[in-house]
């Protein structure tokens, strides 16, 4: 097969649409279930680099979770501890979690609303955990090299039978010139081939020279991670994957603020205070993950006067002060950070602080280097710079 026919493009208006090769070959992806679309291909082929790369940068399996053209996480196959299973919404009764399970429910569940309706990306074959944490969880569909029987069987089931499954050719390399049309106008680049592996974070230029094993491994997470998504973008990433990731902002102090917010808020859902929320025994994982982003909000208040608790709640739940939330993110350390651009401002660095961040990689190049090389002293942080822009668009 050399083209497959599309519902439509990015809108319903917009026909007709097909992916094909301009070169008659065949598609590199068999479609084993479902109809994917334009955005869910987009997603699919985005996402599967980016999980070839960190399987090929860290020897582990990989997964992604994949939103309108950006990674909402990335992650590999770390074990997950008591904690991260509880905010992650693992269900025991699956059983012992394989590698890639590991790394599926850590990149759905570091942003998990962002996450809701994702296409996911594996490394691996699917195998059974895997699918059974997938079952459970609202997507659009999946890539991946290949998939066991059983998984299979679960992953057809999803969405009344209707889940996207799409199987790629795991040998497949693309031409290393790439085009795409706008506005009737041609563009042609070459492809970006730039391997981002430990050799990079060599360049250590802050007076804090030391970045363990650990901190490499996550460095590079969000390196990768940042390759394929939109810029201008930040990521933070700790214990083997992305906690938080700001894309396609205008400005990089946005970008920090906004992947910081989140990687917050990843940290804020492991406090006693949360873990122990009253829920009600019918409220589906959506509606939990709402409660919860609402209950570590700033709005908080004004939910618990309006009543809007007892939809959820058993029982109407202690507030969670400022000053509570604050004392527990400054337990949040060794976060690792990555920019697909150079740091303009120190500002960055003072608000990567807040979030825990210890080891940052980025390009380096900007006109104030030594002022965020000055921010970065300050607070004990271990800077290299990379010499590579990573911009994704």
């Amino acid at each position: 097969m050399n083209e497959f026919q599309l519902k439509y493009g990015c809108n319903p208006n917009q026909k007709p649409s097909r992916i094909f090769m301009a070169d008659g070959s065949e598609l590199p992806v068999e479609i084993l279930n479902g109809r994917p679309g334009y955005i869910n291909f987009l997603d699919a082929f985005n996402g599967w680099q980016l999980v070839k790369e960190l399987k090929e940068a860290t020897g582990l399996p990989a997964a992604t979770s994949f939103k309108h053209v950006s990674p909402a996480g990335a992650a590999v196959g770390i074990a997950l501890t008591e904690v991260e299973k509880k905010i992650y919404w693992v269900d025991e009764t699956i059983g012992e979690l394989s590698p890639l399970a590991c790394a599926y429910a850590r990149a759905r569940g570091a942003d998990r609303m962002s996450s809701f309706g994702d296409f996911i990306s594996l490394s691996d074959v699917c195998d059974v955990t895997t699918a059974k944490l997938i079952q459970h969880e609202v997507s659009d569909g999946i890539i991946a090299p290949g998939y066991d029987e059983e998984a299979l069987a679960i992953l057809k089931a999803k969405k009344k039978g209707n889940y996207n499954i799409i199987k790629i050719n795991a040998d497949y390399k693309p031409e290393p010139i790439e085009r795409k049309q706008v506005f009737g106008v041609t563009f042609e680049q070459g492809r970006n081939e730039f391997k981002i592996n430990k050799e990079l974070l060599e360049n250590i230029v802050t007076d804090n020279k030391e970045i363990p094993e650990s901190a490499k491994i996550d460095l590079m997470i969000a390196l990768i991670t940042l390759k394929y998504t939109q810029s201008n973008s930040v990521c933070y990433a700790k214990g083997g994957q992305a906690i938080g990731i700001g894309a396609g902002q205008q400005s990089r102090i946005h970008c920090t603020r906004l992947a910081g917010s989140k990687a917050d808020n990843w940290f804020l859902r492991q406090n006693p205070k949360v873990l122990n929320l009253p829920f009600k025994e019918n409220v589906g994982r959506a509606d939990r993950d709402n409660a919860i982003d609402l209950y570590i909000g700033e709005d908080y208040m004004d939910i618990l006067a309006d009543g809007e608790w007892e939809r959820v709640f058993t029982e109407k739940p202690e507030v969670f002060t400022k000053e509570e939330k604050r004392a527990w993110l400054d337990k949040n350390t060794d976060v690792a950070l990555g920019s697909d651009a150079f740091f303009p401002f120190g500002d960055n660095i003072e608000r990567a602080y807040k979030s825990g961040v210890k080891y940052i990689a980025q390009p380096g190049g900007s006109i104030r280097d030594d002022n965020v090389i000055e921010a970065c002293n300050k607070h004990n942080i271990a800077m290299c710079f990379t010499g590579m822009r990573l911009f994704h668009h």
